[in-house]
């Protein structure tokens, strides 16, 4: 088996480290930060995963993207007043963060124009991906938005064997859908049809997509690169 890698973003992650305030142990179930909380400090994931997500107006949650190692989250609360966390970070998976206060950060960027570039390179990759992220939900529909989050994750999380491309990420369907922004019940029907194909699978609570070259199809992909079509 080969591990299809997670592309890195362009931040140099040691040179970030050294403004840590602290590191936090972290556990699964309970949250790094939720929304509304007032946000002093960013975080860099050493290891685990966090999942990023919006509960919307009618409770519903809108699951954005699984941060791992070496990834950022807490970043949109920088150069902001009185700021506030946008989203909930939820830890699915227990490891280690480091904590940079948003103060020295900020500073930092300012007196550092290399890091600053760095850092606009980064946010701009970061948009650009919540963009196309949007755009699929938006113009694709239900089906289209669950085989746009299976095609991401196979870039993220994938691990190709002989029979097709494992998600090494338990999901359950409830969880799934909420990166689709639908219903379990309307999850729970496509991913059925989808094994009724033979388009994917599941092995020990993970799915292992056959056929990605037919989801890709479905959705008219335009082959982006797996920088930003990812789920991180």
């Amino acid at each position: 088996m080969t591990v299809t890698m997670k592309p890195t973003h362009s931040i140099e992650i040691k040179e970030l480290l050294q403004f840590a305030d602290h590191k936090i142990q972290t556990k699964k179930g309970t949250y790094l930060f939720q929304e509304g909380n007032e946000a002093d400090l960013l975080y860099i994931v050493l290891s685990g995963k966090i999942q990023i997500s919006k509960i919307t107006t009618d409770g519903r949650e809108l699951s954005l993207r699984i941060v791992g190692q070496n990834d950022i989250c807490g970043e949109l609360t920088l150069f902001t007043d009185s700021p506030k966390y946008l989203l909930s970070a939820l830890i699915i998976e227990a490891g280690e963060v480091i904590a940079i206060k948003k103060d020295v950060l900020e500073r930092e960027i300012f007196q550092n124009s290399a890091l600053a570039f760095e850092f606009m390179k980064w946010m701009s990759d970061h948009v650009r991906k919540t963009q196309t992220k949007f755009r699929d939900l938006v113009l694709n529909g239900k089906k289209g938005a669950l085989y746009s989050t299976l095609i991401r994750m196979t870039n993220s999380y994938g691990v190709k064997g002989s029979d097709g491309i494992l998600i090494d990420l338990p999901l359950t369907n409830q969880e799934l859908a909420n990166f689709c922004g639908t219903s379990r019940e309307s999850t729970n029907r496509i991913l059925n049809d989808l094994k009724r194909e033979d388009v994917i699978s599941t092995k020990r609570g993970k799915i292992v997509v056959h056929d990605v070259q037919f989801l890709k199809d479905e959705i008219g992909c335009e082959n982006c690169p797996a920088t930003y079509c990812s789920i991180d």
